[in-house]
C-alpha cells in the first residue's frame, strides 16, 4: 500500500511510485506511436484513406467508461471488504487476549515469562501465529515466521497441514477444552472465548473466499479487449478533426482507459504484493505488538514503516 501525502502542483504529474503508469507504459507508448503515424499520414493506410468520424467513438466510449467504472467499483468492494476483515481479525485477536487473561483462572498473572506451559500465553502466541499463517496462506508464502510462537510438537505438525490457520484454531480450541477439564474456566465463560475463535475463523474463511473467487475472467477479458481496440482505432477518428493534436488527445484517453483497466486488475486481488495491495505485513506486526504488550513481553517489535512510501 502506498502511504504518502497527496502531492500538489507540478509534482503530481511527475510521480511514478504508486502509479499504474509503469505497468501500462508499453501499451501506452505503442498507442501514442500509432497515433503519431496516423497523424503524419493523415489517416492513410497503404494509400487507402480510413475515414472515421467521432460518432462511433462517442457511442462506444460511454459504455466502455461505464463498464470500466463498474468493474473497478467491484474490485474496490473486494479490496475494502478484505480490509474490513483484517480489521475484524485485529479486534478479535485483542479480545481473545483479554478473555484468556481475565476468564481463564491461574494463580499467577499471564506473563510472557511464564512460557508456553501457561495455556493463556500459549493461546495468545497462537493468535499471533494465526495472523502470520493467514497472511502466508493468502499470499502463497511458506510459513517461516511462525515457529517462535509454537511448541516444537506444533512446529512439526503444522508442516503437514494444508490449512495452517485452521490447524492453529483447532489447537486453541483444544486448549480451551483443557482449561474446562482442569476447572480453570466456567463452561458458560468458555462460550465467550469459543465465540471469538469462531469469529476469527469466519474472517479467515471470508478472506479465502475473496482470494479464491476472482471477478469472472470473461468479463475482464471483454473489457480489456474493447478498451484496447477503442484506443488503437481512436486516432483514425480524430485525425481529420483535430489534426496534429491527435497524439496528445489519444495519450490522455488511452492513459485513462488503460490505467483504469490495470488498476482494476491490481486491486481485484487485495492480498498480493503489488504497490496498491493491503499491507498485511504491517497489520500482522500490529497484532503481534498488541498481544505481546498485553503479556508484558520484552522487547517489543517495532511497528513497520513505509519504505519508499510503500507499506507491505
Amino acid at each position: 500500500m502506498i502511504v504518502r501525502d497527496r502531492p500538489s502542483g507540478f509534482r503530481l504529474f511527475l510521480m511514478l511510485r504508486g502509479s499504474v503508469l509503469p505497468r501500462i507504459l508499453p501499451a501506452l507508448t505503442i498507442n501514442i506511436l500509432i497515433a503519431t503515424l496516423v497523424t503524419m499520414s493523415h489517416g492513410d493506410l497503404f494509400k487507402l484513406k480510413i475515414t472515421l468520424t467521432t460518432i462511433p467513438f462517442t457511442l462506444i466510449g460511454l459504455p466502455i467508461s461505464i463498464f470500466l467504472g463498474f468493474r473497478n467499483n467491484t474490485a474496490y468492494d473486494r479490496f475494502w471488504e478484505a480490509r474490513k476483515l483484517w480489521g475484524e481479525l485485529l479486534i478479535r485477536s485483542r479480545n481473545l487476549s483479554r478473555q484468556c487473561q481475565s476468564l481463564i483462572t491461574y494463580p499467577v498473572t499471564a506473563l510472557a515469562s511464564n512460557g508456553l506451559n501457561d495455556i493463556r500465553v500459549r493461546m495468545i502466541y497462537r493468535a499471533i501465529a494465526f495472523s502470520y499463517a493467514l497472511k502466508n496462506l493468502l499470499r502463497d508464502l511458506p510459513g517461516e515466521d511462525m515457529p517462535q510462537w509454537l511448541t516444537q510438537e506444533e512446529v512439526k505438525l503444522i508442516q503437514t497441514s494444508k490449512n495452517k490457520p485452521d490447524f492453529l484454531i483447532n489447537r486453541m480450541a483444544l486448549d480451551l477444552q483443557q482449561s474446562m477439564n482442569e476447572k480453570r474456566i466456567d463452561p458458560c465463560l468458555a462460550a465467550n472465548i469459543d465465540t471469538t475463535l469462531s469469529a476469527i475463523t469466519a474472517a479467515a474463511a471470508a478472506c479465502e473466499r475473496i482470494k479464491n473467487t476472482p471477478i469472472p475472467f470473461s468479463y475482464t477479458l471483454l473489457l480489456h479487449r474493447t478498451a484496447y481496440i477503442y484506443c488503437f482505432l481512436l486516432p483514425f477518428g480524430l485525425v481529420d478533426s483535430i489534426g496534429f493534436m491527435t497524439p496528445f488527445v489519444v495519450a490522455i484517453v488511452a492513459y485513462t482507459f488503460f490505467g483504469l483497466d490495470a488498476l482494476g486488475d491490481e486491486i481485484e486481488e487485495p492480498f498480493g504484493l503489488d504497490a496498491n495491495d493491503l499491507p498485511l505485513d504491517a497489520i500482522c506486526r500490529a497484532i503481534e505488538i498488541d498481544l505481546l504488550e498485553a503479556i508484558q513481553h520484552t522487547p517489543l517489535p517495532v511497528p513497520m514503516l513505509p519504505v519508499g512510501y510503500r507499506l507491505t
